[in-house]
């Protein structure tokens, strides 16, 4: 007997279309074929007359898999394919904030293909949906996303511009504390840092170094998450200025489980000659399974590595 593939997503929409019938809603099914939990969730609801409930319920089950269909074809490096769930998952978002979630998901499917322009048009419409909220924190992370994925890709004006926007609308919040303003002024810093560093500029990039460790030591509430990120910032400079020893020493001292931090040691690795340990931390970053800008460089510069004669 020949045997027939079908996906989740095709049977969830079977099952969508006939819950969608009266005469079948109503039908009693055999005792010894249980439903799976989500269809006799939204079976429930409709035979309850929630109607505007249960297709709220099937728009949200149809969103999660077109969104986690997005996410593992990303992985596999099938962008385009991925880039049509991304699309049904927008299309399908119930609420507003939904919708950006997904909108968020499709920007970092185009970080997959290092796609500076893309990624920025799709995190400026979850930037728009902030402000309708207003959440000016979100804002800002959703430009400096964007922007930190501008910077690997080359386009390093449009990734200034997107950080600077991304710092004046985080300090729009209201009754902004302290620690925050630090934070932004930290996340800045170490931005234009990272930016003089690839444009060649080694004693701008000093000065920006500078103004972030100042930054972290006078404001030791904000300093407790962010100090980790300080190695990083040092040790990407090292790095893009041609010292990979020191960037190697600083970025041990990185979060060493970060596919990002992993790539830059292994780069470091081969400007020193030693090939295994960059092959090592190249295929624990081609390993990530994250959908975040990290991740969206890490796994395929690690993947084409790995596959590079």
């Amino acid at each position: 007997m020949r045997t027939i593939a079908v996906s989740p997503l095709s049977v969830l929409l079977l099952l969508l279309a006939l819950a969608s019938t009266p005469a079948v809603a109503q039908q009693q099914q055999p005792a010894a074929a249980p439903q799976p939990a989500p269809v006799s969730q939204g079976q429930q609801l409709i035979r309850a007359g929630k109607l505007d409930d249960a297709l709220a319920f099937y728009q949200q089950e149809l969103r999660t898999a077109h969104n986690g269909a997005g996410v593992v074809l990303d992985l596999l490096g099938r962008t385009q394919e991925a880039r049509v769930h991304f699309s049904k998952a927008i299309e399908a978002a119930a609420t507003p904030q939904a919708k950006a979630a997904a909108q968020r998901a499709m920007a970092m499917s185009y970080a997959f293909d290092n796609d500076c322009a893309n990624t920025a048009k799709y995190e400026e419409m979850a930037f728009d949906y902030w402000g309708t909220v207003p959440d000016y924190f979100r804002q800002g992370e959703a430009l400096n996303e964007a922007a930190r994925v501008c910077i690997e890709a080359g386009a390093f004006d449009a990734a200034q511009t997107l950080y600077l926007r991304g710092q004046e609308a985080g300090l729009k919040e209201p009754n902004i504390s302290p620690a925050r303003v630090a934070l932004w002024k930290f996340r800045t810093e170490h931005a234009l840092a990272r930016l003089a560093a690839r444009r060649n500029q080694p004693e701008v990039a000093k000065k920006h170094v500078a103004a972030a460790r100042a930054t972290l030591d006078c404001n030791p509430e904000m300093a407790k998450d962010q100090e980790v990120f300080f190695p990083y910032l040092t040790g990407y400079v090292a790095l893009h200025s041609g010292d990979a020893k020191t960037a190697l020493a600083d970025l041990q001292k990185a979060n060493q489980n970060d596919p990002f931090i992993q790539v830059l040691m292994a780069q470091g690795h081969e400007k020193l000659g030693e090939k295994e340990q960059a092959m090592s931390l190249y295929r624990k970053a081609a390993a990530t399974t994250a959908h975040n800008p990290p991740a969206a460089f890490a796994r395929p510069f690690a993947t084409k590595k790995l596959l590079a004669p």
